[in-house]
């Protein structure tokens, strides 16, 4: 049971992660690097979450490659999550460095990628109705 507590909790960290989400929509407001990098965080601790809920462990690690690998060597359905994985350099390097030169973030479809996979998650879980 002590797993299941961990793992709920780790969820909770995510949702204030993709909480935080939905007031720095404005690029104005919030630079792209402090938004990429919530991103990243939801989907760590989202996957985190998954792998304490299943009772596997993972290095001490920020890198979302890495632990989807490790998600996707218990079987567990991880074909959606790859595409999270471009959000991995805000965990580390866009935190020092600017994102300016890439374009900019399409924050909705951000935020619409991290619900699926929290809501994922919850449900995997138990923490969410059908």
């Amino acid at each position: 049971m002590k797993n299941q507590s961990n793992a709920r909790r780790m969820l909770a960290m995510a949702l204030k992660d993709f909480k935080a989400l939905h007031v720095m929509m404005d690029p104005e407001k919030v630079d792209d690097e402090i938004f990429g990098f919530h991103v990243q965080q939801a989907v760590e601790k989202s996957i985190k979450a998954w792998l304490v809920h299943l009772n596997v462990d993972f290095p001490k690690t920020h890198d979302v490659r890495a632990l989807v690998g490790i998600l996707a060597q218990t079987g567990a359905d991880v074909e959606g999550i790859w595409s999270l994985v471009e959000f991995n350099n805000f965990g580390v390097q866009f935190r020092y460095e600017s994102y300016d030169d890439q374009g900019g973030l399409d924050r909705s479809d951000a935020v619409q990628r991290v619900k699926t996979l929290l809501d994922k998650v919850a449900m995997i879980m138990g923490e969410m109705k059908q």
